[in-house]
């Protein structure tokens, strides 16, 4: 069952790429820049298609042959729309690597008409949302009565020019929980705590991650807040930049920490990532006051990324594709981020 990887010259999925070649797998390579993405598909000798994502028809004649689509061309509050519906008409089940809440409520509002066209949407198939979403369904299982929800992530290592962007062109936007079921803005870094990843106390604040959307479809729990180690500075800025929105919003701000960005390396090297991890904490809580604390420890994030987006591709070349929208855990169980390489779970 072929796949098609859009994006392809980005640094995470040629990272994937890669990967798939070391297994033995053909992915099509696809994007819409003919030089990097021909460039990407000589080196590891792949099939490549060039077509960007404004043309329908363009778009639904680059899928064809193509049972799955990863797609990693973000940022996906801007691509993940017209992909998912190429995918919708052309009957090809949909992944993608976003970490973004408002693409998974996007997605997530696509159910319906997913399962009518038997397709299988599911975003958030590396490091946002795999670990932490398995994780808070495991914690689900281990006290049922949950009403709360609190997760984080600490990432050992440098992110790739593609995270670096999203992250910049949300500077802004201030931060998401969930309260009683519904999202809910709040300030950035309007909350913050201690917690230990698995690597002693660190100072986090609660960040927009894409579980405050996903875990709630996962486990049902209506509250739920996501956290990241932050020193006090990281704090402050924080606060500052969504302070001074129309500021840090602006195409003259917003331009010069592309310019920045761009300037610096794809992302991590390979030895970069081999000495880096990943550390994930969780913690559920009831009614009654009863308490439970889960961690994970994963490989660094753009190689858990790879080795997840590709265990998802593989289960659904295999038929393992429920459709409609769903999250990693209620596809494959909550338990399937054991099944990566280098990935331990303990609990308290």
């Amino acid at each position: 069952m072929s796949f098609l990887i859009y994006g392809a010259n980005g640094y995470t999925a040629e990272l994937i790429a890669r990967l798939a070649r070391e297994r033995g797998l053909r992915p099509i390579l696809a994007g819409r820049s003919a030089g990097p993405v021909s460039a990407v598909a000589s080196r590891l000798g792949f099939e490549h298609r060039i077509f960007g994502l404004d043309d329908a028809g363009a778009l639904d004649a680059g899928l064809a042959g193509a049972r799955v689509v990863l797609h990693c061309a973000g940022p996906f509050s801007r691509t993940a729309r017209p992909m998912a519906d190429a995918c919708l008409r052309t009957g090809t089940h949909y992944l993608d690597i976003t970490g973004e809440v408002t693409v998974f409520e996007l997605l997530a509002a696509r159910d319906a008409q997913a399962k009518a066209a038997g397709v299988m949407l599911l975003p958030g198939a590396g490091f946002d949302v795999v670990p932490s979403d398995c994780l808070a369904a495991h914690l689900k299982s281990r006290l049922p009565s949950a009403i709360r929800l609190s997760l984080g992530f600490q990432a050992v290592g440098r992110r790739s020019r593609g995270t670096a962007t999203t992250m910049a062109e949300n500077l802004h936007r201030g931060g998401v929980v969930r309260r009683g079921g519904v999202l809910t803005a709040v300030p950035a870094a309007f909350k913050t705590r201690v917690i230990d990843f698995g690597r002693g106390p660190r100072a986090a604040m609660t960040i927009p991650w894409g579980d405050v959307s996903t875990a709630y479809y996962s486990t049902g729990i209506p509250d739920i807040e996501v956290y990241m180690p932050a020193p006090w500075r990281l704090r402050v800025l924080a606060r500052i930049a969504q302070g001074l929105a129309p500021v840090t919003a602006s195409g003259l701000v917003q331009g010069l920490v592309k310019r920045r960005i761009r300037s610096g390396p794809a992302g991590p090297t390979d030895e970069e990532r081999a000495r880096s991890a990943s550390f994930l904490w969780g913690e559920v809580e009831d009614a009654g006051g009863q308490r439970r604390v889960s961690r994970l420890r994963t490989p660094e994030g753009y190689t858990l990324t790879a080795l997840t987006a590709l265990a998802i591709v593989e289960r659904v070349q295999k038929g393992e594709a429920p459709p409609g929208f769903v999250t990693p855990s209620r596809a494959y169980g909550k338990d399937f981020i054991l099944e990566i390489p280098g990935t331990s779970r303990t609990d308290e």
